[in-house]
């Protein structure tokens, strides 16, 4: 008898029956708010009419027509759909399946368009976790122990991590370009280095909001040295913190994005946007794959689009992001050193009473919020971070019901 691995443990244990919208229910049908959404997958919330309508529509049609072998109508039309909401100039569109093999596109875009072998990546950063997006990977060592080698060629800079510094925004900051300055100084060359590649707000890395002046300090050193600035919106895409996009909150232009998560509503599709021109300098060969731009994944990602736009799901986001953030704040205690997010990007950061990291408390509160009805998940390089991370279409009333649980756990923990 076949079983699951045993290294595939669930955060919470909650086995799902059937979802809909902000909430999910077990096989005795119990209730769950879901501030998980799939880790940020199911934007549009569980099985949203629309969405599910246009992916049984596709069944029926082709579920799969591979896109370098054929072409299908359910790609076409999401190429063109994107341009209405890719950044500006980003007009050309690579399709993989996962978060990893997007950023791992980007990466290849950046070696083979710049001709440079070095990336610098950001301290605390997500990428995957596959060998070269482990290697990218700083949020935590458990995405890259066990498989050294790592990749060659990978150099991590600080990112303004003002809480764990100690210190003002401003300051980290300075501190951050600061010590970007002297890596090239030290350890890559600007005419050796092909990319930045970092998030707008680390997830996996405690949910920490960049700010303006760092981005735009990377832009303009990206500007100076011919480097490109890869924005990965693989967790901050679609209207997640409250802009479309989360770089659209920093005034910044990324030559490449990768996308994901909530483009299809839980659909596996992912992408990697750049200019046509940038986008032409990529090798011939280097881009493909067997289930990319799956036909179902691609009309699932056209409705969710589409309800993201009709349904003013944007700015609830930001609406109830603010209304998220406030009430984590008002409810911290002494348990809790930090409350920082960015829309519905939500973390709240356990310390002790001499701030180190608390991560069994954490803990703590995952499992008792799961107890009470109420799903979120740990993040951080302590994993001492819990994380709200709720659909889009989620209500003031649902937020209001989280809090209200939340304050229960805390009182508890």
């Amino acid at each position: 008898m076949a079983t699951l691995s045993p290294l595939l443990r669930q955060a919470t244990p909650v086995v799902v029956d059937h979802a809909r919208g902000c909430e999910v229910f077990d096989g005795e049908g119990r209730r769950y708010l879901d501030f998980t959404a799939g880790i940020g997958v199911t934007s549009t919330g569980h099985c949203h009419p629309r969405v599910v309508a246009a992916a049984q529509e596709q069944i029926g049609k082709l579920v799969h027509g591979q896109y370098t072998t054929v072409m299908h109508r359910p790609l076409q039309d999401l190429v063109t759909r994107l341009g209405d909401v890719l950044p500006e100039g980003l007009d050309s569109v690579f399709f993989a399946n996962s978060g990893s093999e997007a950023v791992e596109a980007a990466l290849r875009l950046s070696r083979q368009a710049t001709g440079r072998p070095n990336v610098i990546v950001f301290h605390g950063g997500f990428h995957g976790r596959t060998l070269a997006t482990a290697s990218m990977t700083t949020s935590g060592t458990r995405f890259s122990a066990g498989i050294a080698p790592l990749m060659a060629g990978v150099h991590v800079a600080p990112f303004p991590t003002a809480y764990r510094y100690g210190w003002s925004e401003e300051e980290a900051t300075a501190f951050a370009l600061q010590e970007l300055d002297y890596l090239f100084a030290t350890v890559s060359s600007p005419a050796e280095t092909a990319a930045f590649i970092v998030e707008p707000v680390l997830g996996e890395g405690g949910y920490i909001p960049g700010n303006t002046a760092f981005f735009q300090g990377l832009r303009q050193r990206a500007d100076e040295h011919g480097i490109l600035l890869v924005m990965d919106e693989i967790q901050t895409g679609f209207g997640r913190t409250g802009k479309f996009f989360g770089h659209d909150h920093f005034d910044v232009r990324p030559d490449v994005i990768t996308i994901a998560k909530g483009l299809a509503s839980g659909f596996p599709i992912s992408g990697m946007a750049a200019s046509a021109e940038l986008m032409a300098k990529a090798w011939p060969g280097s881009q493909g794959g067997t289930y990319g731009a799956n036909a179902v994944s691609c009309a699932a990602a056209l409705a969710t689009i589409d309800v993201i736009e009709d349904e003013g799901l944007v700015a609830n986001a930001a609406e109830r992001g603010h209304q998220l953030l406030a009430g984590a704040r008002d409810l911290a205690t002494d348990a809790i050193g930090d409350v920082r997010g960015l829309g519905l990007l939500v973390g709240s950061e356990f310390t002790t009473a001499d701030g180190r990291p608390d991560t069994a408390r954490a803990a703590a509160a995952q499992q008792a919020a799961a107890d009470k009805g109420l799903l979120m998940l740990t993040c951080g390089a302590y994993m001492n971070t819990v994380r709200m991370i709720p659909p889009l279409v989620i209500t003031a009333a649902e937020i209001e019901e989280g809090l209200s649980i939340w304050s229960d756990v805390l009182a508890e923990v």
